[in-house]
């Protein structure tokens, strides 16, 4: 049986497919998963032991280039993949995404059943046209559970058993170059310590650095945690702000690839940051998490830890607000001693009763990061 798993972007969207990937790899053990998704979501996806194949895309260098004969090729070549596995014709495309494009790709792959969920849970409605099965989930919070849904269905399709588990599966792998880069950077740290991720992908999502820094003096004399404060690509200058306007000495901006940052959340304290990809790693990685949340929900998108800890201000607007620009900006204006409030309580829930949510990983011998 060949699967085609289409769930492009974002970071935190790959991660919370993951579950899913786990589950269909669980109950149909002999499958072929293929999964299709977008280059610069694609590094936590390398060397995953669900995955059998994976087919990177450059959809945003094809829009700057769309007419280009060169696109074209590309273009054929990437959707070529989905069928190009011998004789083996793919049997199920699932689209997690519920986008016109992801809906295309799902087509392409030329697949018998193309599964994904109800209308008025698609991101952008039109792209049914590609379905031939839609799930009911808009009774289900979290987005995982709704993953999940898609996977049972396919998984039914198939006539198969489902092999349920009562954890959340993050098969995300992980190099003894990735630990032994964190053991680097740990390695003259005083203690335990936290992560500060201050970026957020939307402006929307931006909590001010000058605050990320207090709170990060606040976590060096109130709770002895130094912290690391982590960036993606074009948020250095973020990071930087934040280390430069802390006057402890124990705030520090680092750089790392997105499986090192898992390596380091695992053996992290606390995590502080926004609803972008770091958070939803760091969820992966059971590390406890106070996160800061603005025009998301966190019902839908928050960390899965029953006893981490979410902020924000529940203004009129907020409800399924998704705004990636605004022309106000409060429902992100939150005190810092709001934050410090929800750190104090979230560690004091380290030792409170297990959720029943424990993150799975494998973690690779060899040498080179993925």
């Amino acid at each position: 049986m060949r699967i085609v798993i289409v769930k492009l972007s974002s970071i935190g969207d790959v991660v919370h497919t993951l579950p899913a990937a786990a589950l269909l790899r669980r109950s149909l053990a002999d499958a072929h998963i293929t999964w299709v998704v977008e280059r610069r979501a694609s590094e936590i996806l390398r060397d995953s032991p669900v995955i059998d194949e994976l087919i990177e895309l450059d959809t945003r260098a094809w829009r700057a280039n769309l007419l280009s004969p060169a696109t074209f090729s590309e273009v054929r070549r990437k959707l070529g993949q989905l069928r190009s596995n011998g004789a083996a014709r793919v049997d199920v495309a699932i689209d997690f995404q519920g986008l016109i494009k992801s809906g295309f790709v799902a087509f392409k792959s030329r697949a018998s059943r193309r599964i994904g969920f109800e209308t008025r849970e698609l991101r952008e409605q039109p792209s049914k046209l590609f379905l031939t099965q839609q799930i009911p989930t808009s009774h289900l919070h979290h987005v995982i559970e709704k993953n999940l849904e898609l996977a049972r269905a396919a998984i039914a399709s198939a006539g198969a058993t489902e092999s349920s588990s009562d954890s959340y599966e993050f098969p995300i792998a992980i190099s003894s170059d990735d630990e032994q880069y964190v053991d680097r950077l740990i390695e003259n740290q005083p203690g335990s310590f936290a992560i500060i991720n201050p970026g957020g992908g939307w402006p929307t999502k931006l909590w001010p650095p000058g605050r990320y820094a207090e709170l990060g003096d606040w976590l060096w004399s109130e709770c002895g945690l130094a912290s690391f404060v982590t960036y993606g690509p074009g948020e250095e200058p973020l990071a930087r702000a934040v280390a430069s306007n802390a006057k402890s000495g124990f705030v520090r901006a680092v750089a790392s690839t997105l499986k090192q940052f898992v390596a380091l959340a695992s053996r992290a304290e606390l995590f502080v940051g926004g609803d972008t990809g770091p958070l939803h790693l760091a969820a992966a990685s059971h590390t406890p998490i106070v996160g800061l949340y603005g025009p998301t929900s966190p019902e839908r998108n928050g960390p899965f830890d029953s006893r981490d800890v979410t902020v924000g201000r529940d203004l009129w607007c907020r409800a399924d607000c998704h705004r990636r620009s605004c022309w106000h900006w409060e429902c992100m204006d939150i005190p810092v001693s709001d934050v410090s409030a929800a750190v104090l309580k979230r560690l004091a829930n380290n030792e409170a009763t297990q959720s029943f949510v424990v993150p799975k990983f494998v973690v690779r011998p060899s040498g080179g990061s993925s």
